[in-house]
């Protein structure tokens, strides 16, 4: 019993793990309660690229603001993770959490996310076939929503929602708007729930910027 927990954990920590949707922040690709493969060892070789979906550390766990008054202990964050385990009243803690977003910034690219949600990569729109739900503005183009206009740090990526008009992301994050490469858990690569969607999560070819 020991050896095979050893094993699952083990599997789970450096290999693949399942992981769900808990929120609307990626719709309408994703769906609340989806379930997903995660796999961690594409970025042992290369950083993220854009377009795929990450599930990493939350903002509590690395963002300078949010970590000072949630400070991380890694062996409740163990523990939380734990089946069952994780389930008991009190052990939660919101840097033990993990956020699932999609790259659309890479190092040393300029990135404009105008009041709608929409990304302009080096001047250029970037094409996001993927994004539906936009953020509402009024008739002089003011919104809900933050915009941006920053250069992506060297081993940083910006990571946004698929649903532009509900999604916490990098717009939002007191500290800075960037995700250290260092806190990603792994890239989200198929979707094995709902049966009726099952299949893969990559990126296709296409993706990429307008003319």
């Amino acid at each position: 019993m020991l050896i095979t927990l050893t094993v699952a954990l083990g599997i789970r920590q450096f290999l693949v793990e399942a992981r769900y949707i808990p929120s609307g922040s990626m719709l309408p690709g994703l769906q609340i309660q989806d379930r997903l493969l995660v796999e961690k060892l594409t970025y042992l070789r290369r950083p993220p690229a854009r377009g795929e979906i990450v599930v990493f550390h939350s903002p509590y766990h690395f963002d300078p603001v949010l970590a000072s008054a949630n400070p991380r202990n890694p062996l409740r964050c163990l523990l939380v993770n734990l089946p069952l385990l994780g389930s008991l009243p009190g052990l939660a803690n919101p840097a033990c959490d993990a956020y699932i977003k999609r790259v659309v910034g890479l190092p040393g690219e300029r990135v404009q996310v105008n009041p709608r949600g929409q990304v302009f990569i080096n001047g250029q729109r970037l094409r996001e076939p993927y994004v539906s739900n936009f953020c509402q503005v009024d008739s002089q183009g003011i919104g809900p929503c933050r915009s941006l206009n920053a250069v992506v740090p060297r081993d940083h990526v910006l990571v946004l929602g698929d649903n532009r008009a509900n999604s916490w992301d990098g717009r939002f994050w007191p500290g800075g708007a960037f995700l250290p490469t260092r806190e990603v858990i792994g890239r989200a690569f198929w979707r094995f729930y709902p049966l009726d969607q099952t299949g893969s999560l990559l990126p296709k070819a296409t993706t990429g910027r307008e003319p």
